[in-house]
């Protein structure tokens, strides 16, 4: 079942409020409280209408935007970072660990080797702007299941290289999200290499959730039992800093 327009637009309209107000609200208990129970609705309400591997709606060719903005941090910026671009990522490496049976170490090469998915879908931001693009990378399951996850884990966690206004960028999903058949890790845009400015060279796509679920440069997988001890505790850098709704799902 998918949802109507006028939806994407209220979810909109929430994370312009959250911008302009969150920062004050989220100090006090109650509207902590508030948010939980926001959170919890928005989800209950969401899976309820769609069965939870349900696919986000795939377009055209035709359709794919002109041009894919930046948001957020449009670079890393360390000097390893910028040796590591130039190169052409030939050293970058991305880890799964955690609660996984055989932690994997994989070059960019490895990645391109496994299986590919494409899919072409939208991105819906937060602050209210949206995108048509062609993404393609293996799917997260893949490499899930090659490293074998154990039957304690609960949430995917994914760590990022940059930093954005003083703190370390990280999101997080569940197992169900993670095994989401359009949860790619991506490491190319309309049949390019990924640019700098969205995450080179490896993003998620968490099709299913808005865009600031769509960790850009990735290095580690990490599959957990619990995000307590994580960041702030809430699952992700914008849940921690602003209360953004953990599952953000469209």
């Amino acid at each position: 079942m998918s949802l109507p327009v006028g939806r994407r637009g209220f979810l909109a309209g929430i994370g312009a409020l959250f911008v302009s107000g969150c920062s004050k609200m989220a100090e006090t208990d109650t509207a902590q409280s508030l948010f939980s129970a926001a959170q919890g609705w928005h989800q209950k309400v969401h899976r309820s209408l769609a069965d939870r591997k349900a696919l986000a709606r795939e377009y055209p060719r035709s359709a794919i935007s002109p041009f894919f903005r930046g948001n957020g941090s449009r670079t890393v910026d360390t000097d390893a970072y910028r040796a590591s671009l130039a190169s052409g990522f030939a050293d970058w490496r991305l880890e799964v660990r955690g609660l996984v049976d055989t932690p994997l170490s994989l070059s960019l090469d490895n990645l391109r080797a496994l299986p590919q998915r494409t899919q072409i879908t939208r991105h819906d931001c937060v602050e209210g702007w949206s995108a048509i693009g062609e993404w393609t990378g293996p799917q997260l399951s893949t490499l899930l299941d090659a490293a074998g996850v154990q039957d304690s884990a609960k949430f995917v966690v994914f760590r990022c290289a940059d930093t954005y206004v003083g703190r370390k960028y990280y999101e997080s999903v569940d197992m169900v999200d993670a095994f989401h058949p359009q949860t790619i890790i991506a490491h190319s845009l309309n049949g390019e290499p990924l640019p700098e400015r969205n995450g080179a060279p490896l993003r998620m796509r968490i099709e299913r959730q808005l865009g600031y679920k769509h960790a850009k440069y990735l290095t580690a997988i990490e599959v957990v039992d619990t995000l307590d001890d994580i960041g702030g505790g809430k699952g992700g850098y914008w849940e921690d800093r602003l209360g953004y709704q953990w599952y953000a799902g469209i």
